[in-house]
């Protein structure tokens, strides 16, 4: 097997280190928009880069995996769909709603498949609480606490484009509670806070956002995210039911001191970043697209999926900006979708 990787930055090396030493990848095609960074990494891979997108297709690949800047993921999910290959993109496909249904309908017409990369799913303690909700163990689920916040703030130059942080980060913590409750999310009431560096009013962004978000058997979840926690890179879930209560992040690298006295210690290594926290998951998942292209398994995350996550995200920025409750049914784009 042949795969095309369009983009080397820091995720795209990530992944195409993970593909390189994959039993099935028989090789890889590397660009970027800077030639000489994906000239580099395919030296030290014993790879083969190319001058650009063009070659990629030109010289023929099996699949693409595609982790460019977003602005540019609706245009090549489009290209691979036309050309028939299966195709591995980071979220999200667009940073707009009429982007991601377009890209979407391009791959359903083109019948190819279209992976996203919301790693989460293949994260063991998200995928522990999943059992454990739809095994019935917590009883009736009333309670979702998820809370997603960096260390540190991404470059100032970066928040113009990235969609906010709505949409840039708190879109995961959207897509994973649809995936372990296997509820839809109904109404949202967002708020958020720029209090921080100017960098972020500047950006018309947000550094402290919370969303309360009601599901559609009735099930509350509050969604918060920070962009600046000092104490570390802090991703958690908590789900209270009526038997049980659990929790996802919670370990000896989660960055929260008690202050009970018989409470846990702080950690002494608290995580840093999402690379690290996610590191096995970020693995899995391409393991996950090569066992797709080769047919040994069903897509675990397609574009309707990262739909429905974007509408969430979507409803929350127009809750922010108006002030007001949304209900999802004013986000274009719902479908029935169905949980494996």
């Amino acid at each position: 097997m042949r795969i095309g990787v369009i983009g080397t930055g820091r995720i795209g090396t990530i992944h195409a280190n993970t593909l390189s030493r994959h039993r099935d990848v028989g090789s890889l095609i590397l660009t970027d928009a800077d030639p000489a960074r994906a000239q580099d990494l395919a030296h030290r891979l014993g790879e083969t880069a190319a001058p650009g997108v063009e070659e990629i297709f030109r010289w023929g690949v099996d699949a693409v995996v595609i982790t460019t800047a977003t602005s540019a993921h609706a245009e090549l999910i489009g290209r691979a769909a036309r050309s028939g290959l299966p195709v591995f993109c980071e979220k999200p496909i667009a940073l707009d709603l009429p982007g991601t249904l377009s890209a979407i309908a391009e791959v359903e017409t083109a019948g190819t498949v279209l992976q996203m990369g919301f790693q989460r799913r293949f994260d063991t303690g998200y995928a522990g609480a999943r059992e454990a909700v739809r095994a019935g163990r917590l009883g009736r689920l009333h309670t979702v606490r998820a809370l997603t916040s960096d260390q540190a703030p991404p470059p100032a130059a970066w928040l113009p484009v990235s969609g906010g942080l709505y949409r840039d980060t708190l879109i995961h913590d959207f897509d994973v509670l649809r995936w372990v409750t296997g509820r839809e999310v109904t109404d949202v009431y967002a708020t958020g806070s720029d209090a921080g560096p100017a960098m972020f009013r500047e950006a018309g962004d947000v550094d402290t956002g919370a969303a309360l978000l009601t599901l559609d058997d009735g099930t509350l979840a509050t969604v918060t995210g920070a962009r600046m926690n000092g104490a570390g890179y802090d991703v958690r879930m908590e789900l209270a039911g009526e038997r049980d209560q659990i929790v996802v992040g919670l370990d000896d690298r989660t960055p929260i001191a008690s202050t009970e006295p018989t409470g846990p210690p702080a950690a002494d290594k608290p995580w840093a970043g999402f690379l690290e926290r996610f590191g096995p998951a970020y693995e899995a998942e391409l393991n996950a697209f090569v066992e797709v292209v080769r047919g040994e398994r069903a897509n675990p995350c397609d574009g309707r999926e990262a739909l429905q996550a974007l509408r969430v995200a979507e409803a929350c920025e127009v809750s922010r900006r108006e002030r007001r409750p949304v209900r999802l049914a004013e986000i274009p784009g719902g479908s029935a979708t169905t949980f494996a």
